[in-house]
């Protein structure tokens, strides 16, 4: 009898533990709040093999393996506690055994990425830096395109996002970026990684913390303040503290963004050998003023169709539309614009009147003048009168060229120099600008 209600006893607790267990599931929510260092999955960008990393148009040519031997280092977590706390940022960055797990991962079987990753950093992070900088940002978060898309501008994830950034269509559009059939701006690496700052400066406002502004730019901003919710705490909340209440990914998304953080600042250390970069560091913009192929710019500047894919990946046909932004190589950009019309080819309306031109001049050419004493000295009068209107006119025109313009919230030298049919170099040689930073009332010379 006693053996018989003991075993009643022992079902019914059963039972109740497994209703508990599927509530909890149902809802969600996990009883144990301590962190599950296997219950994540890897970022996209970490799933990326090294040979589909050297498929990306901005390595093919511009990547090479450096000089040295890679080998594998491993080092106590006292040496990792050490090494992280000396990262200048304002971004928490513990070693738990989810970070371990993945500076591991980096250090040893995807140092092959990290060394090509290294390389394309030389491009891409000035770029970073720069946006980064203007929105007051920890440039640390240089780093997130490493798990996002292992710096891969042609980067597409399972569920559409694009880019270096990773930005879905609809946050994208929200912060400015246009994708059409001919463009996607989330892959262009100046536009994106404006929008990305933009972006990221927003969650921060709203979170109040790294962690969770890093974890909402994974998952979104509604996922992250539901598991804060759930938590049952609003103050005084953190990534760790709703760990195991955020989505598999965004799990690993935050301690991967920490392990790529640390192996892009002491690879040396763990035997990794970056690539050396031929990537030109040094790049302007024009404004084309025709809709313009890859292949017509590439015949008469110097530089490659694979280079200009990399250098303008937001172009998904290799063909720029009229009025839009096209970068090249610093040294192209003198030829792009002796040889503009050579580029853009000649149109029939265009062909016709350099005919007509052509016709009336070999006229005039072709017509004897009978010159007399004193229409030679009408002409010379005429020569005289003309020379002072032209110079009239050239003093004039210079007063005319020179012009200002004042600088608005949002403006980049890029967009202004769009819209005033110049480059970035040339409005930087007027000014004095060293860099690209401009600030709001700022007076710009335009010309």
């Amino acid at each position: 009898m006693i053996i018989y209600m003991n075993k009643k006893i022992v079902i019914t607790c059963l039972s109740i533990l497994l209703a508990s267990w599927g509530y909890a599931q149902d809802e969600m929510a996990i009883v144990d709040d301590s962190v599950k260092s296997d219950a994540f999955d890897m970022p996209e960008g970490m799933l990326i093999s090294e040979e589909e990393l050297m498929r990306e148009s901005s390595n093919i040519n511009n990547l090479s393996e450096g000089a040295g031997a890679s080998r594998v280092l491993s080092y106590d977590d006292s040496v990792l506690v050490s090494r992280l706390s000396r990262i200048p940022t304002t971004i928490e960055m513990p070693l738990n055994d989810v970070t371990r797990k993945f500076i591991d991962t980096y250090s040893t079987r995807m140092k092959g990425s990290v060394a090509i990753m290294l390389g394309s950093s030389n491009f891409y992070n000035p770029i970073f830096e720069e946006a980064l900088e203007r929105y007051g940002l920890p440039l640390e978060l240089k780093y997130l395109p490493v798990i996002e898309s292992a710096l891969r501008p042609s980067a597409t994830s399972r569920a559409g996002a694009a880019g270096l950034w990773q930005f879905m269509i609809g946050t994208g559009k929200r912060y400015g970026l246009e994708v059409n059939t001919l463009v996607d701006e989330r892959r262009d690496p100046i536009k994106s990684s404006e929008a990305a700052a933009h972006y990221l400066s927003d969650l921060y406002e709203m979170f109040g913390d790294w962690g969770l502004a890093i974890a909402a730019y994974n998952c979104g901003e509604g996922n992250v303040q539901k598991a804060i919710t759930r938590s049952g705490s609003q103050e005084g909340t953190d990534f760790w503290s709703i760990y195991n209440r955020l989505p598999r990914e965004t799990r690993g998304y935050v301690p991967a963004f920490i392990a790529a953080t640390y192996i892009m600042n002491y690879y040396c250390e763990h035997g990794i050998v970056p690539h050396d970069a031929t990537l030109p560091l040094e790049s302007d913009t024009v404004v084309v003023s025709h809709e313009v192929s890859f292949a017509q710019i590439a015949s008469q500047c110097h530089v490659t169709v694979d280079e200009l894919r990399a250098m303008n990946p937001q172009y998904r046909k290799d063909i720029v539309p009229v009025d839009y932004t096209l970068r090249l190589p610093a040294g192209s950009i003198e030829d792009f614009i002796l040889y503009e019309d050579s580029i853009y080819g000649t149109s029939p309306k265009s062909a016709l009147a350099s005919g007509t031109r052509r016709l009336i001049t070999e006229d005039i050419e072709a017509t004897p003048i009978e010159m007399t004493p004193a229409s030679t000295t009408s002409n010379v009068r005429s020569n005289n009168a003309r020379k002072s209107s032209r110079s009239t006119r050239s003093t004039r025109n210079r007063k005319q060229q020179t012009r200002n313009v004042a600088v608005k919230s949002g403006d980049t030298l890029s967009s202004i120099a769009k819209k005033n049919g110049t480059t970035v170099s040339k409005l930087r040689q007027l000014n004095g600008i060293k860099g690209d930073i401009i600030r709001p009332g700022q007076k710009v010379r335009v010309k």
